[in-house]
C-alpha cells in the first residue's frame, strides 16, 4: 500500500491498536497489495474505550469481540458471581486491541 493509504488507515483506526503494535501494523500494511486497499480500509475495528465502557456498564463486551460462548456462560453464571466482570473490566481494552490486530492480520492474509 502507498504511504497515503497507510496514513489514512492509521488516522482512522490508530486508536484501535495498542501502541506497541502500531509499527508492526504499518509494516504489514506497507507489504499489502494496493489493489486490496479498499478491502483493508473498509474494515471496521472495535474501539477499546467503547469496549471498556460496555464491560463496565453491561458486561457484554465479549459479544462485541466474537467470544459468544464465553459471553453466554458468563451471563448464565451471573458474571461468575462478579469475579468475571471484575477481570473483564481490567482486561477489556487489551482484549479489544488484540482482537483488532488479529482481525487485521486475517484480512491481510486473505489479501495475499
Amino acid at each position: 500500500m502507498t504511504q497515503e493509504l497507510i496514513q489514512t488507515f492509521m488516522m482512522k483506526n490508530g486508536e484501535c491498536f495498542d501502541t506497541c503494535q502500531l509499527s508492526q501494523v504499518q509494516q504489514m500494511l506497507s507489504e499489502a497489495d494496493d489493489s486490496k486497499s479498499s478491502l483493508i480500509l473498509g474494515q471496521s475495528f472495535q474501539n477499546p474505550t467503547f469496549i471498556l465502557v460496555i464491560a463496565i456498564v453491561f458486561g457484554w463486551e465479549r459479544f462485541f469481540l466474537d467470544d459468544i460462548a464465553m459471553a453466554i456462560l458468563k451471563i448464565v453464571t451471573c458474571y461468575g458471581c462478579g469475579i468475571w466482570w471484575l477481570i473483564d473490566v481490567f482486561s477489556a481494552k487489551k482484549r479489544a486491541t488484540d482482537y483488532n490486530f488479529k482481525k487485521l492480520t486475517e484480512v491481510l492474509m486473505y489479501c495475499k
